[in-house]
């Protein structure tokens, strides 16, 4: 199923195979109209590297028991050679500040930077 214009319902699925349920999928549909608006102002493929996660699978990698993946809420994201995790991150926080996308969770790794759309209130680490 194709959410946005580059972003399929089969990238969101846990990363052991399993689907995301029918409950979650408008959480998946606006995380990945977030992630469109990022992807358009990049002007590269997004990667997904970890998206929904059910519990069973969040507990045995060691994820938070509030993980928003686990409500389909978060997506561990990457751009291909030559666009650090430091320059993504450093766009999405601009594209919030300008109210184009979504103010939630926004966290910086070495190889990935993770956004969320939280409801509880906006995160950065």
């Amino acid at each position: 199923m194709q959410l946005t214009e580059n972003f399929w319902l089969s990238e969101f699925s846990c990363n052991d195979g399993q689907k995301v349920p029918e409950h979650l999928i408008p959480n998946v549909q606006f995380l990945a109209e977030q992630l469109q608006v990022i992807r358009d102002v990049i002007g590269e493929p997004i990667h997904i590297n970890s998206a929904y996660r059910h519990e069973e699978y969040n507990s045995a990698i060691g994820g938070s028991i509030r993980s928003q993946h686990i409500v389909a809420k978060a997506a561990d994201l990457r751009v291909g050679e030559g666009f650090s995790s430091g320059i993504l991150y450093d766009v999405i926080i601009e594209l919030i500040k300008d109210g184009s996308i979504y103010d939630g969770g926004v966290g910086l790794y070495s190889s990935f930077v993770h956004y969320d759309v939280r409801t509880s209130g906006r995160a950065r680490w």
